[in-house]
């Protein structure tokens, strides 16, 4: 399948003078690839199902096959946690080395980073147009950052201020354990309790956790319904009178707005928190008026620290690839001994591209 050569600009414009580089995104349902003639040079977007490849490079392969192009040094941004060279993503089955991917592959770079460390190095470049906001508050200038995004999986990142740069975070906390906020969520948990030993804030706030929200609500009132793709819950739940799914919608929301109000108060981010992921942007105009933000202010004591921090919604088309082209561009200048050149961030506050030693090459 030839891609078809869209072109998104993320920054001046140039040529990179070994070539192209190839940027990507990988989920566990899908695997978002581009080529970066240079600064400002994105082209060549294509979106590849990750089931359709046995093998990572399977992927990476026909990708670079469809666009007749090689490349020298590859970034990519993958939904797993990246320590060491041995990589086993979570939500689907590749595994592979990225020392003997990078052989196979004839790169003389290939950088693997965790996605929302890379949608984290993003969010000093987003413009405004590619954010929208959620309720009120207002950021605090120097203060950290949060991050979280619902997917296939749970994503949660930030951003914390050092000097004139920024740090993100390595984060897996997707996977601490859901706390219900309400005797719906106590019911939606006790069902999943029957099932898993563990039941993380992942299993709800996630695509597949539609899924499950769903099936856990309609077993508790006792009600005989077809097991529902998240797609159709969202579909049935905004657009028809499908009550089920419309409380399984506000029911996630609710969620996520307990995950994103414990990550605030957990790593003091008053200069705002920002909702990422596919899952969220396919809710339309619906989430501002969705349960969201009224749980993410529901803090007890700490209700009044909530309501001062904004909540942003990233609706940037790919903004993980902008992260990754930052984190590729500065592994290289470090490499080659030059200064690395810093962009100055426009969102949410004048501070500097955020850097990062987490990659492997």
């Amino acid at each position: 399948m030839q891609p078809s050569p869209t072109t998104n600009s993320f920054g001046a414009a140039g040529t990179h003078t070994v070539g192209p580089r190839l940027l990507a995104d990988i989920g566990g349902t899908n695997a978002r690839f581009a080529l970066e003639a240079g600064p400002g040079q994105v082209s060549g977007m294509l979106t590849l199902a990750c089931a359709d490849y046995p093998r990572f490079e399977d992927a990476v392969r026909a990708y670079l096959a469809s666009c007749g192009h090689e490349v020298d040094h590859a970034v990519i941004a993958i939904a797993n946690p990246v320590d060491g060279d041995a990589i086993k993503m979570t939500n689907h089955h590749w595994t592979f080395s990225i020392e003997g991917a990078r052989r196979a592959l004839g790169l003389e770079t290939l950088l693997v980073v965790n996605d929302f460390t890379a949608l984290a190095m993003s969010l000093p470049l987003l413009a405004g147009s590619d954010l929208v906001r959620i309720g009120g508050g207002t950021a605090r200038p120097g203060s950290a950052i949060g991050l979280v995004g619902a997917g296939t999986g749970l994503g949660v990142s930030g951003l914390v201020p050092a000097g004139d740069r920024w740090v993100p975070l390595h984060s897996e906390g997707g996977h601490v354990a859901f706390s219900p906020m309400d005797a719906r969520e106590i019911e939606v948990l006790r069902y999943c309790l029957q099932r898993y030993d563990h039941v993380s804030a992942e299993r709800f706030v996630s695509g597949p956790g539609l899924a499950l929200i769903h099936e856990a609500l309609a077993d508790s009132r006792g009600i005989a319904t077809p097991p529902r793709t998240p797609s159709e819950i969202v579909a049935r739940g905004l657009e028809s009178d499908d009550a089920l799914c419309r409380e399984t919608v506000d029911c996630f929301c609710g969620m996520l707005g307990t995950v994103a109000a414990n990550l605030a108060v957990t790593l003091g981010a008053q200069g705002g928190i920002y909702i990422g992921g596919g899952v969220v942007p396919r809710l339309g105009d619906y989430f501002a008026a969705s349960p969201f933000r009224h749980r993410f202010e529901r803090k007890g004591r700490f209700s009044a620290y909530t309501a001062q921090i904004p909540t942003m919604l990233i609706v940037a088309p790919t903004p993980a690839l902008l992260g990754a082209s930052a984190i590729l561009s500065d592994h290289l200048e470090r490499r080659s001994g030059a200064r690395p050149a810093r962009a100055v961030a426009r969102q949410p506050a004048t501070h500097q591209t955020p850097e990062t030693d987490h990659a492997r090459c």
